[in-house]
């Protein structure tokens, strides 16, 4: 448990022995006997700015997203999405008050945007995330709205020349944006999280009607007009749709390389 905490400790950006040990609560003798075995094994890597997550890890983690059923079904649908629009394409799940990434097909734009496999980021800021909330009753959303506010504060960009700092939405215009997504089934994202960027977004929901993941399209704001955002936003949707299809009989989706029952996928 302690090499676990190490590892989640260097993740969360802590990369010197003394920063380690004072996260996990080790003394530094104990810190750097697991933070070498750590590089030992692969699982760390040592570097200028200090230890850093290892290869090992990067492998491990894309053996991970492929052999997930929801990331396994999912992906003929968002390839193909992201082929159709030309935009970066996202997959994410709710984790606690986050949202995770757990698959993206970047467009064919050349446009690279900070998102990939494995990002957190909470969840009242992005557009997958909110997709994510939208079954979520009022008290919950401020929560996260506030929550999410708060990471903002502490972890703003740095400024641009000639531009004001990236606010989130103050909550009464937050509020009235997902009472309005949730009559249409489909979420914006307005430069709300990332300087530049806009993406629209749809929750993706299992046999029961409950959201179990999100799917968004995102690019530059030159190429997202309010009127192609409105544009994508059925697309974006039926995308969800085929995905919530394919959670609710895998087996019928050969494409998919998985054919277990679809209760498989709640386990």
């Amino acid at each position: 448990m302690r090499g676990l905490a190490v590892l989640d400790a260097v993740a969360e950006g802590h990369h010197g022995l003394a920063a380690i040990g004072e996260r996990i609560q080790c003394t530094r003798s104990t810190t750097h006997r697991l933070v070498s075995a750590l590089v030992h094994a692969g699982y760390l890597r040592q570097s200028g700015q200090g230890y850093q997550l290892g290869l090992k890890l990067a492998t491990l983690g894309t053996r991970a997203r492929e052999q997930m059923p929801l990331v396994t079904l999912a992906r003929p649908v968002i390839e193909t999405l992201a082929r159709n629009c030309g935009d970066s394409v996202h997959l994410g799940v709710r984790e606690g008050d986050d949202v995770v990434y757990l698959d993206k097909i970047r467009g064919s734009r050349g446009l690279e945007m900070r998102s990939r496999p494995g990002l957190r980021l909470p969840l009242a800021l992005t557009g997958v995330g909110r997709a994510l909330m939208l079954d979520l009753d009022e008290a919950q959303w401020q929560r996260l709205h506030a929550l999410a506010c708060d990471r903002h504060r502490h972890q703003s960009e740095a400024p641009v020349a000639g531009l004001s700092p990236l606010e989130p939405p103050a909550w009464p215009e937050y509020r009235a944006r997902l009472l309005d997504y949730q009559k249409t089934g489909v979420v914006l994202d307005l430069e709300d999280n990332e300087r530049g960027i806009r993406c629209v977004a749809a929750p993706v929901r299992d046999e029961q009607g409950m959201i179990v993941a999100a799917i968004s399209i995102a690019s530059a704001t030159p190429w997202m007009s309010d009127a192609r955002l409105a544009e994508l936003g059925p697309s974006v949707r039926d995308a969800a749709a085929q995905l919530s299809q394919r959670i609710a009989r895998p087996e019928r989706y050969p494409d998919s390389a998985f054919s277990s029952s679809a209760g498989a996928f709640h386990d």
